[in-house]
């Protein structure tokens, strides 16, 4: 029978469709029994987490459509995103069907808020996050994990995110797609080849584990600013969408959202208003999503030393540039 998970102050009850195995513990025991007594302590002591901790994970699907028409209010960029996200929900919500949404790719420029989306979705769909960077990644057992047999591997980050996490169909962001830099022993993106398509999904295995996991229902989101350096196999596996940055309007409403979270997420914060004022909202309007973030949290601690309650232009730079240091 379906439960009901509630989730913290500004999230939704959503029904629980019940409890899927991400991995099998008969499986697991068995790879524990035929370790060597020389064998990786590390690989030893994940086997013997897992059995602990069994393999089944929390498997969520909304009770009913999320609340999308205010993210597209926060981010009305991502419009077209969310109408196909408003079709897939409504294939399965009323019936028994797991969660099952395609992976996507959201093109667009640094820093327009690709990123905030993916964990603004994860907290509509009652679920779990996770994300990997491959801008700096060299290998592809970042994500698929490294072979017990070298020296300092471990899990990737798919395992992880399921082994370690409550959730079998999680958020799992890969971050900067075209930012991955291969080598000539190793594809950072191979293992998404079969990640990406649900049927080889279902029976993925972790290179240090090696014992198959079920990823079949993780809820794939990728960004890149280009798609001319990913391969062709990895877009055709993904609806690709190019994110465009947002008109004047729809900048304001992006800083009005940023403040807001910031705002809740701190104690300090219920001092503050619950909306900003026009003139720093007009401010704020001409920088990137991810900069107004970063000069939101600067304008805070200004306010803050000031003596303020609120947020005024002159906050939004830097009190290096507001004042000039006294020396001698």
């Amino acid at each position: 029978m379906p439960h009901a998970l509630t989730l913290p102050p500004g999230g939704s009850s959503f029904s629980i469709a019940g409890f899927k195995q991400v991995y099998s513990t008969q499986a697991v025991e068995s790879a524990l029994d035929e370790l060597t007594p020389g064998a990786n302590d590390a690989l030893r002591t994940t086997y013997e987490k897992m059995i602990r901790v069994g393999g089944e994970r929390f498997s969520v699907k909304p009770g009913r459509m999320p609340d999308f028409d205010q993210l597209e209010r926060e981010l009305p960029n991502f419009a077209e995103v969310l109408t196909d996200l408003r079709k897939q929900l409504a294939l399965c919500m009323e019936t028994d069907d797991p969660l099952e949404i395609s992976p996507m790719l959201l093109l667009g420029d640094p820093g327009i808020g690709k990123t905030h989306f993916a964990k603004r979705l994860s907290q509509l769909l009652g679920t779990g996050f996770g994300f990997v960077s491959m801008s700096s990644l060299t290998a592809g057992w970042v994500l698929s994990g490294a072979s017990s047999q070298w020296k300092n591997s471990r899990t990737g980050k798919v395992f992880d995110t399921l082994v370690h996490g409550d959730y079998a169909n999680p958020v799992l962001v890969v971050d900067e797609l075209d930012k991955a830099s291969a080598e000539s022993h190793y594809d950072p993106l191979g293992a998404l080849y079969s990640l990406l398509e649900h049927d080889t999904a279902r029976t993925f295995t972790d290179e240090f584990a090696e014992v198959p996991l079920d990823c079949s229902d993780i809820v794939w989101i990728a960004t890149a600013n280009e798609a001319a350096r990913i391969p062709e196999p990895i877009l055709n596996r993904m609806n690709v969408y190019e994110i465009e940055p947002p008109d004047a309007e729809g900048a304001r409403r992006i800083a009005q959202s940023i403040y807001r979270e910031i705002r809740d997420a701190h104690a300090w914060g219920r001092h503050f208003p619950k909306t900003l004022e026009a003139p720093v909202l007009e401010r704020l309007a001409g920088l990137a999503p991810r900069e107004m973030r970063r000069a939101l949290v600067g304008a805070f601690g200004n306010a803050k030393l000031e003596g303020r309650a609120e947020l005024a232009p002159e906050d939004l730079l830097e009190r290096s540039a507001r004042r000039q240091r006294i020396g001698f």
